[in-house]
C-alpha cells in the first residue's frame, strides 16, 4: 500500500503567509521562506503553495517567492495561483516547483489540462477544485479564490479533469476552510469513489483524529492543512507517528 501524505499549505498573499476561514477574514501568519524550511524539516512529505489573490487580480504568480521556497526545501513542492497558460507552467516549474496547480483557468479552458499533460507529464498536473455545498450532498465548484460560483457539480469536474490528464486532485471544501471541525468526508469520498488518481483532503483539520478519519481507507491519499500547523497546534512528527501507530502507511521522516 502506498504512503499517505501529510501536506501543509502556505496560503500566500502579498509575500507572506496568511491563513482565513472559509475564504474570507484574511490574516498575517509568517514569512513563507522560513515557514518551507520549517516544514521540510520536519518530516512534512509535500508542501503546497497558494498564491490566492493571483487569479481574482488577474495577475501572474510571484515567481521570485517561489524561487525562494523552493532553494530551502528537499520535498516535493506544488505551486498554484494565477496560472493561466503553458508558459505559467512552464515559468513555475523552472524555478522549482515539481508539480503545479491549476484552478480558475482550467475551469475557463478544460483545454489547457490536456495540454499541460502532453507537453509536461501528467504527474505535474494537480487540478484544484475548490467546492461548496449548494445543496444537499450537491457541490458546485467556485473559482477567483472561492468568489465566484462557476455553476460546475464539482464531482462531474473531477472526473472531466482526469479524463483530460491531471495526475493528482486537490480536493478544496470552501464550508470546511479553516474551521477547524474535520474533513469535508462526504465530498471527499464522493471524488476518491469516481475518479482513479491520487485525492488530495482539504480544509477543516483540526485535530489528529480528523487525519486519521480521512487517511484510513480509501477517502484520501494525502491530507493537507494550514493553520494546525501554523500554530503548532499539531506537530507533523507527532502526527505522523500517531497516524503509523493506527496502521496507517506513512513516509518514515529521514531524520527520525
Amino acid at each position: 500500500m502506498l504512503a499517505k501524505r501529510i501536506i501543509p499549505c502556505l496560503d500566500v498573499d502579498k509575500g507572506r503567509v496568511v491563513k482565513g476561514k472559509k475564504f474570507q477574514n484574511i490574516q498575517d501568519v509568517a514569512d513563507p521562506i522560513e515557514m518551507a524550511k520549517f516544514y521540510s524539516d520536519s518530516g512534512a512529505d509535500e508542501l503546497v503553495f497558494y498564491d490566492i489573490t493571483a487569479s481574482n487580480e488577474e495577475r501572474s504568480i510571484f515567481i521570485d517567492v517561489v524561487e525562494r521556497v523552493a532553494a530551502e526545501i528537499s520535498i516535493p513542492f506544488t505551486v498554484g495561483g494565477g496560472i493561466r497558460t503553458l508558459e505559467d507552467i512552464h515559468d513555475v516549474l523552472r524555478a522549482g516547483a515539481d508539480k503545479v496547480s491549476i484552478n480558475s483557468a482550467a475551469v475557463k479552458d478544460p483545454e489547457l489540462i490536456a495540454k499541460a499533460a502532453k507537453k509536461y507529464g501528467s504527474q505535474c498536473i494537480v487540478l484544484s477544485v475548490d467546492a461548496k455545498e449548494v445543496s444537499q450532498n450537491k457541490w458546485s465548484v467556485f473559482i477567483n479564490g472561492g468568489r465566484q460560483n462557476t455553476g460546475l457539480d464539482a464531482i462531474e469536474w473531477a472526473v472531466k479533469g482526469e479524463r483530460l490528464g491531471a495526475g493528482e486532485i486537490v480536493v478544496n471544501s470552501i464550508d470546511s476552510d479553516g474551521e477547524k471541525n474535520g474533513y469535508n468526508i462526504p465530498l471527499t469520498k464522493e471524488i476518491s469513489s469516481s475518479v482513479n488518481i491520487p485525492i488530495v483532503a482539504s480544509g477543516g483539520a483540526g485535530t489528529r483524529e480528523h487525519f486519521i478519519e480521512v487517511l484510513r481507507g480509501n477517502i484520501a491519499d494525502a491530507a493537507l492543512a494550514a493553520s494546525v500547523f501554523h500554530y503548532k497546534e499539531i506537530s507533523i512528527p507527532e502526527l505522523k507517528e500517531q497516524l503509523a501507530n493506527k496502521t496507517i502507511p506513512m513516509r518514515r521522516i529521514a531524520n527520525g
